[in-house]
């Protein structure tokens, strides 16, 4: 019988994760109550290894709304996203491949938003391309050149406001041959709100511009929301499975020392370089904010483990 291994996440502050919205926000004019979403992104949410034969042409649908989600059980915060979740969709291509990116800002919302991927080479990485009021949708085409994780992000004035808001995201360029086998993958990326009221304060909380310009986060989060990596959302294996975890960081202000207690990284791609040899056996990987790293582990001991 394989004995079960769970990794969840914590913080000082908050890393963490979102119920099902079952409960409403009430603005002051008494408008009727705004749903409140599971904005959380699994970190099992990504595609599989790419296994067919190139050049691939790969669509990237991305929809930017602003919605109202659960940051712990009885708070809110309007989140910016890609597609409903933060952070957005996994994308995964190979080097090469064509990818067009189809973004469509939606009808109800308030901001122009855009999208810049850190995976294109070109003046803005698409930002300008992709600058859309609400209703409209924008598209661009590129080619894949380089290997690599890279982040994504709105990159709209105030960018550091769109990206604290919830849009960032990152996109995984396979280098030729893909990446040796793994029994798991897992997508995690950590990012910071910024609120006038303090941490655990019910309701919906009004996201603060001076927190956000002093650095001063009020929660640090995982996939969205406090303690997101949790309880039924951990990510889950068995002893003796290996697991590659693409870990990137959003930010935009706060580095990470990525690190999970009680386990050593058996391989890490520095700075997510793919076409470089992995280093071996490290305690703690440093990510800045719009960066990334990929980290593969083996799993020896049974037990839970915290990832910080």
């Amino acid at each position: 019988m394989r004995t079960p291994v769970l990794l969840s996440t914590v913080a000082a502050l908050a890393l963490g994760l979102a119920l099902p919205g079952l409960a409403a926000a009430q603005d002051a004019a008494g408008a009727p109550p705004a749903p409140v979403l599971d904005i959380v992104r699994r970190a099992t949410d990504l595609p599989p290894p790419i296994t067919t034969v190139g050049p691939r042409h790969h669509i990237v649908n991305l929809e930017t709304t602003e919605v109202i989600g659960q940051v712990e059980d009885g708070t809110t915060f309007t989140y910016w996203t890609y597609n409903n979740r933060v952070p957005g969709p996994f994308v995964r291509v190979r080097v090469g491949d064509t990818v067009e990116v189809n973004m469509t800002n939606a009808a109800d919302n308030a901001m122009m938003h855009n999208v810049d991927f850190h995976a294109v080479t070109g003046p803005g990485g698409g930002a300008a391309a992709t600058a859309a009021n609400p209703g409209e949708t924008k598209s661009f085409t590129f080619k894949a050149l380089a290997p690599g994780l890279y982040v994504y992000h709105c990159a709209t004035p105030m960018v550091s406001q769109h990206i604290a808001n919830g849009m960032y995201g990152l996109i995984l360029v396979e280098p030729e041959g893909g990446l040796p086998a793994v029994d798991h993958e897992f997508y995690v990326m950590q990012g910071e709100l910024y609120t006038e009221e303090e941490m655990g304060t019910p309701g919906l909380l009004t996201e603060s511009v001076e927190h956000l310009m002093n650095e001063q986060p009020t929660y640090y989060v995982m996939n969205g929301a406090f303690k997101a990596l949790t309880g039924d959302n951990a990510l889950q294996a068995e002893v003796g499975d290996t697991a590659r975890i693409y870990f990137g960081v959003g930010g935009p202000n706060k580095i990470s020392s990525f690190h999970v207690i009680g386990e050593i990284f058996d391989h890490v791609y520095r700075d997510a370089s793919l076409t470089s040899p992995p280093i071996t056996d490290v305690q703690t990987v440093l990510v800045p904010p719009g960066g990334a790293t990929v980290v593969e582990l083996k799993f020896e001991v049974p037990g839970s483990y915290i990832m910080v």
